[in-house]
């Protein structure tokens, strides 16, 4: 272990992974003031666990046991243990969004299998209703009267064309400078109809938005639109991989290992070293000590350099049938946005079957996450829970939720955020982009070519 890196990443959760994956395969060199992109970056990659994916892995069904019920075994009418890929933080990915960019920028995606999510879905007056995205599902969609479906035509449609470049399509209105509760006003858009836009389309998780200038949630909302309509045959704008999200972070792991990376696993006493002046130079494990320009990983490794936020409770609950009004649908999300239910904050369901290869056959894996607002988080999923109908076995767990307490630039420690209950990427992927902005000191730039790979092309 001993030896020089120019980085060491402590952690293989999903956000670590993609970080050492794209620091790997675009590189870096220190500057006076900042770093600099270049190529052949040296990147040592550890987990004090034997496994990948830390927080964001996926287990099979002993595991699943072992972390919640130790000791016990799994019911044999569940199916076998190795046909279960249970995610530990469930997450469907937006097919235009982020993440997929990620994916097709560092060439990932080439490790990985994709299906398509059946249904994304509101709970509205109390029913669970299929979102509608586009002019024309607005209109046959039951969450408005008829007259309000004609506004919220208007509205998509708005959104649909809207060019940030292009002023003709902005119709006179200046939504940098306007608020989102104005533009809604603008199309005379009624309360209902902004909760299930601003929560189930544009993904916001509270209602702080409707006071902010209004492009950023446009944009949102376009992105649902173009996430739909991207692959024919879509019914929802999601995507999920085939076997859980733990394929994510060995594929990332495997970008980085083909570009040089070194990675070791089971290092339980992986510590962060600090020079006389607080900033980290490297890590040691068991005697050894690797040195580097600076360290990146999760909360967990950087006692006293993070600070709680909020805390997630979820339920992951296994089902022998789809969610009942969801068209038997194999794969969903479900928003409960926070009015529809009382509270502070929106909850969310997730839920995937063997057709995923996530379980067993005609077995179901659904998941019920908000963020704690009292003394007795289980209680609070009740909502969620009550839409799953009969359940055969229900895990319960509270996570705190962690924030890094500084950037970065002082002590070379980039610390990564917990992760939030929604159970979409967008905001796991806007973290992970600002940790590489924090790092390199600009922006991934995902519409440009990947070094690494024009270089492959060049030689090839």
């Amino acid at each position: 272990m001993d030896g020089e890196y120019d980085a060491i990443v402590l952690g293989t959760g999903l956000k670590e992974c993609i970080i050492s994956g794209l620091l790997s395969v675009s590189g870096l060199k220190p500057a006076p003031e900042a770093w600099l992109i270049t190529v052949g970056v040296q990147v040592l990659h550890m987990d004090r666990n034997s496994y990948y994916g830390g927080e964001s892995a996926s287990l099979n069904l002993n595991q699943l046991w072992e972390k919640f019920r130790p000791g016990q075994t799994p019911p044999k009418e569940l199916g076998p243990s190795r046909d279960y890929n249970v995610d530990s933080v469930p997450k469907f990915m937006m097919a235009n969004g982020q993440l997929v960019r990620v994916l097709i920028y560092t060439n990932v995606i080439k490790y990985l299998e994709f299906k398509a999510v059946d249904g994304s879905f509101v709970l509205n007056k109390g029913r669970v209703c299929k979102v509608p995205a586009t002019d024309m599902e607005a209109l046959r969609s039951p969450l408005m009267g008829l007259f309000e479906k004609r506004r919220a035509r208007n509205f998509f449609i708005y959104i649909q064309d809207y060019d940030e470049k292009n002023p003709a399509t902005h119709k006179g209105l200046d939504l940098r400078a306007m608020s989102m509760a104005q533009l809604y006003t603008h199309f005379g858009l009624d309360v209902q109809t902004i909760d299930f836009v601003g929560h189930a389309l544009a993904l916001h998780r509270d209602d702080a938005y409707l006071d902010a200038p209004a492009l950023p949630t446009a944009l949102k909302i376009k992105l649902y639109h173009d996430s739909i309509t991207r692959y024919p045959g879509l019914t929802s704008p999601y995507i999920y991989p085939r076997y859980g999200l733990g394929e994510l972070p060995q594929a990332f792991a495997r970008l980085s290992a083909v570009y040089g990376g070194t990675y070791m696993l089971h290092k339980a006493d992986a510590t962060v070293v600090y020079d006389e002046a607080g900033r980290a130079v490297g890590v040691s494990s068991e005697g050894e000590t690797a040195k580097c320009k600076f360290v990146v990983g999760d909360p967990s490794y950087f006692p006293g350099k993070s600070r709680p936020t909020s805390r997630v409770v979820r339920a992951t609950c296994i089902l022998s049938h789809p969610i009942p009004n969801t068209d038997n649908a194999h794969s969903v999300q479900i928003i409960l946005p926070q009015k529809q239910i009382g509270r502070r904050s929106d909850m969310y369901v997730f839920c995937c079957s063997y057709a995923h290869n996530v379980a067993a056959n005609d077995k179901w894996v659904a998941f019920v996450s908000t963020t704690v607002e009292s003394s007795n988080p289980e209680a609070e999923l009740a909502p969620g829970l009550a839409l799953l109908g009969p359940i055969d076995e229900k895990f319960v767990s509270v996570a705190e939720v962690h924030e890094p307490l500084e950037d970065g630039s002082k002590d070379g420690c980039f610390i990564s955020k917990g992760y939030d209950p929604t159970t979409h990427f967008e905001t796991t992927v806007e973290d992970v982009l600002g940790l590489y902005k924090r790092i390199t000191g600009h922006d991934l730039d995902l519409d440009s070519k990947n070094p690494r790979l024009a270089e492959q092309q060049q030689q090839e």
